[in-house]
This record gives structure tokens, sequence and C-alpha cells, in this order.
């Protein structure tokens, strides 16, 4: 079986979406691999059967610093991942037991010349831009507010074909560290937002964006995420996260970050509530309203006999 360990409203990247919710100068890889190259893996036991994102039970919590502590080492870590993917500035790697585990750990890496991080930083949480550039995106909207660096949103992404298309509900929380930013999530419930007929509910037990800055004026992004698309997957599937679509979507949020400054110029240029919380007219949401999203309460649908040829051209593409 398949031991699940931790995930970030960035909707998952590994699944056909880039999915956190906002999730947000060419350099050697972690470690000094040259690229189209992949380092072995430094061998780490299997042991976490608990996301780093829940502390057990049922009780939501906001995440503090030695969360994001954790989370960017892992992002920076090289100690137990499997290089997937190395080509042209991008990097993937997976953490599981098989590789037909359905619930991986994926992370991915990708220096953006020319793009600062505080301005990947805006892309990754402006809603009204992510229409913009994320096409696997079917909606996205924020729900309530918990602090001024935390809440609770919706997203919903189109999975490759035939797959069934999936959405989340998340408690996410953003830390600006000095010119290095991150954002996190993990999967709640909601009372007034539980599963639809039309989407299968995925769990995302650990997903968040790092961005470090790398010099003047441009960044480094990682993209680490587990999650639980709550069903039996084909092996073509999963194989097909880390050397199509994952690439993909860094690509994608790349070239996001290049046309944010000319379209933010002309759209409400000084309106940036993750900034500026005094802007943020969200209505509050107690923490004793959420509880934790278990995957094992919801359905789990078996998907493992639909077959490759059936993949829509488009999602081939890296």
């Amino acid at each position: 079986d398949c031991q699940r360990a931790g995930e970030g409203r960035a909707g998952p990247a590994g699944t056909g979406g880039s999915g956190s919710r906002g999730s947000r100068a060419e350099l050697a890889f972690p470690g000094g691999e040259a690229e189209g190259a992949c380092l072995q893996p430094v061998p780490a036991p299997w042991v976490q059967q608990l996301s780093p994102m829940s502390r057990g039970g049922d009780m939501v919590y906001i995440p503090d610093d030695s969360d994001f502590s954790s989370f960017r080492d892992q992002c920076e870590s090289l100690e137990g991942w499997h290089c997937r993917y190395n080509k042209a500035g991008v990097t993937v790697w997976s953490q599981g037991q098989e590789e037909s585990c359905t619930v991986q750990k994926i992370k991915t890496r990708i220096s953006c010349k020319d793009v600062p991080a505080e301005t990947l930083y805006d892309v990754l949480h402006d809603t009204r831009y992510r229409k913009k550039w994320d096409s696997n995106m079917i909606e996205t909207y924020d729900i309530g507010r918990l602090t001024v660096n935390a809440d609770v949103g919706y997203y919903s992404w189109k999975c490759p074909s035939p797959l069934k298309n999936r959405d989340f509900v998340t408690l996410r929380s953003w830390l600006p560290l000095g010119n290095d930013y991150m954002i996190i999530n993990y999967s709640v419930k909601h009372p007034k937002y539980p599963p639809r007929k039309d989407f299968v509910r995925a769990v995302s037990l650990q997903t968040g964006y790092l961005i470090k800055a790398n010099g003047a004026s441009g960044c480094i992004l990682y993209y680490l995420t587990q999650v639980d698309p709550r069903g039996s997957l084909p092996k073509w599937v999963v194989n097909r996260v880390s050397q199509f679509v994952a690439p993909k979507a860094m690509k994608k949020i790349y070239k996001a970050g290049l046309k944010y400054p000319e379209w933010k110029r002309k759209h409400d240029p000084g309106y940036k509530p993750w900034v500026y919380p005094e802007q943020n007219t969200l209505p509050s949401v107690s923490l004793t309203e959420l509880s934790v999203q278990h995957a094992d309460s919801l359905e789990n649908i078996d998907e493992t006999g639909l077959p490759e040829d059936h993949l829509s051209t488009s999602d081939h593409e890296a």
C-alpha cells in the first residue's frame, strides 16, 4: 500500500492544475547537477504517515514559523527525492514508495530570469490575473479571512481527459521573509462548501510555493505538492505528472510573471490585499467553523482502467 506523507490554494500542478490558489539567469541546480542530469537520491526512510500540515485529529490550525521552516527545508533538500525530469531550466522530483503510488510528493523548480520574487508572489496571489494564465482552472474564489496572512478558499481544475475534474477547499497562509516568499495550504472542511456532485473532492495534504530572490531582477520558484486525488489512478497518469504536467505548469507561471507588470498597470494597480491587509474585505471566518478534511471520509473512485490513448493532445505538451 502507498503510505501517505505530507502537501499548498495553489491547485495541484501535479494533476492537471497548478493548484496553489493564489494558490505563486541560468543557475546550477541544487547540489550542482548539470542541465539534463539528475543526481542520485540520498536514501531516506519513508516514515511520514501524517502530513506535516496536520498535527493529527480534526483541529485546524494556522501554520506557524516552524511549519514554514519545515516547508522551506523540504523544498531545498535533495534527501529522499528522485529526479524525474530536468530540461530547459525546469527540474521535477518525486518522493514516494512506488511510482504507481497516487499520493506522491512532487517538487518542481524553475529559474525565472527577469521576474523579481515580489512579482511572482503577486502573480500567485492575484485571483483576477489567474484567469488569464491558468487554463486548467475552472473556478477559484476566496471564502473568508482568518488572519492578516491566512484565508480559506475554493479551487477547481480540469484534470487531463478522460479523468474526472477535481476541486478543493483549503486553508492558505503566506509569509514574506525579506526578499523571499512562501505560500502554503492544506485541505479543510467548511460546512457551507461540501463536496459537489460534478467534481471529485480531492485533498491537499500539503502544497505550497517558495520564491527565492535571485539577484536584482530574477527569482527561483519551487512548487511542492502532495495531493490525494481520491481515486486509483492509472500508472500512466502518475508518470505524466512529472514528465509533462508539472513542467508545463511551471513554465506557465514563469510566462505569467513576465506579463504581469503590464497587465497590473491596467487593472487596479494599487489593489494588493495580500500586501495591504486593510484592503481585504472578505468576511471573517473562525477556526471553529473548520475541520481537517480527511481523505478517507470522501468518495474514492477507480480510474485505473482509463486508457492513455484517450488523453487529450494538449496534455502531452511539456
